[in-house]
């Protein structure tokens, strides 16, 4: 039976990165976003077709989720190496271009297990997003079929219900009152 992760402490995680600008390589540990948001997600592979449309979406939004005090980071089970000839490929060749938030290596699957978004037969994860609070608390998850992107628009909505600090009916959008608890 899968375990619940929503109002538990997110696993730690240590990963190598390729930089979204493709210059060079990192580390991301989940100690690093301690006093942040955190939109993490992992998607299957590199060099595929839904994926990048996420990724480059993400990215273009990223200033929205940096005014809300949030970082992202995309995960695979690629190599940092991979990555970075993914963000260095041109859009019209398959690529990604340059990003505003890095891609980590999962190599080991770890991370993807500990999340539980791996697909053991496979070797890849599932389109598995979290947000994780300032404390490192998850305080959403959703995972989606490899088939179907996610929606950066209700990514957005949901953080900013997260961040409102009452309770949100449904559709709830920035702007909108809370209901009285």
């Amino acid at each position: 039976m899968a375990e619940r992760l929503v109002g538990r402490q997110a696993p730690n995680f240590t990963m190598e990165t390729a930089l979204g600008d493709g210059s060079d390589f990192g580390t991301a540990s989940l100690s690093d976003y301690k006093g942040k948001w955190l939109v993490f997600f992992f998607y299957p592979l590199d060099f595929t077709f839904v994926c990048p449309t996420e990724i480059t979406a993400l990215s273009l939004a990223y200033d929205q989720f940096k005014a809300l005090n949030t970082e992202v980071l995309g995960v695979s089970i690629d190599s940092k190496h991979t990555h970075k000839a993914w963000i260095t490929t041109p859009v019209e060749s398959n690529g990604l271009g340059q990003l505003n938030f890095p891609l980590a290596s999962d190599i080991t699957k770890s991370v993807a297990a500990d999340y539980g978004v791996l697909i053991e037969e496979d070797g890849i994860a599932l389109r598995g997003l979290f947000i994780i609070d300032p404390e490192g608390e998850i305080k959403y998850q959703v995972v989606n079929h490899n088939d179907v992107g996610r929606s950066v628009e209700e990514t957005l909505r949901v953080l900013q219900a997260l961040q409102s600090g009452g309770l949100c009916p449904i559709n709830w959008k920035p702007g909108q009152a809370n209901l009285k608890g």
